[in-house]
């Protein structure tokens, strides 16, 4: 081999490295900078609500079954804790759902009564009924990860959203939406 192409081979052993990382912090940077879908897809989605019966977890509302999702209307269904800050930060939220006529029932996630009943007469009770779900089985069986997370469930029971994470004030005509396509899609009104 000749004194030329050596060195032209040694420049381009330099190089090959370089570009090729290069390259590979260029896609990096690219994937950081393009959104990504930030919508988690449910399995639960489009599946009837397992079969419980909660007892209550407040002394001024009812428990929370399977069959009150049943009524020909959608609701929502809340599932929250009072220990939970972002729980506290959508009461707003759930308030003015509840004010627009939204039924709201909850699953109260290992709470206990007293703290429960605090955290109501601090952040406002927009739930017809309340269900207590100590052992989280409910939560685990709807597909709920965390608190707080709200569902959309058409008037025969079946899942039609999950919304994870804390309802702000810009989802609420998102979830009234949801709401009505609800109605249609699960023959409520």
């Amino acid at each position: 081999m000749s004194e030329p192409e050596a060195v032209r081979r040694s420049k381009l052993a330099l190089w090959l490295p370089l570009a090729l990382f290069t390259a590979l912090f260029a896609l990096f940077v690219h994937g950081l900078m393009r959104p990504g879908d930030t919508n988690v897809a449910s399995a639960f989605v489009g599946n009837p609500l397992p079969v419980f019966d909660l007892p209550a977890a407040t002394g001024d509302r009812p428990g929370l079954a399977m069959r009150a999702f049943q009524t020909g209307k959608p609701k929502l269904l809340n599932v929250f804790a009072s220990w939970c800050l972002p729980c506290a930060a959508e009461s707003p939220q759930l308030a003015a759902l509840a004010r627009a006529g939204v039924e709201i029932d909850g699953v109260a996630i290992h709470d206990r009564p007293e703290d429960l009943a605090r955290f109501l007469s601090n952040n406002g009770n927009p739930y017809t009924a309340i269900g207590r779900d100590d052992a989280r089985k409910v939560q685990l069986a709807i597909g709920s990860s965390g608190v707080p997370e709200t569902y959309v469930i058409d008037g025969h029971g079946v899942i039609r959203y999950q919304h994870i994470g804390d309802i702000r004030a810009s989802d609420v005509p998102m979830l009234l939406g949801r709401l009505k396509e609800a109605a249609v899609v699960g023959g409520g009104s």
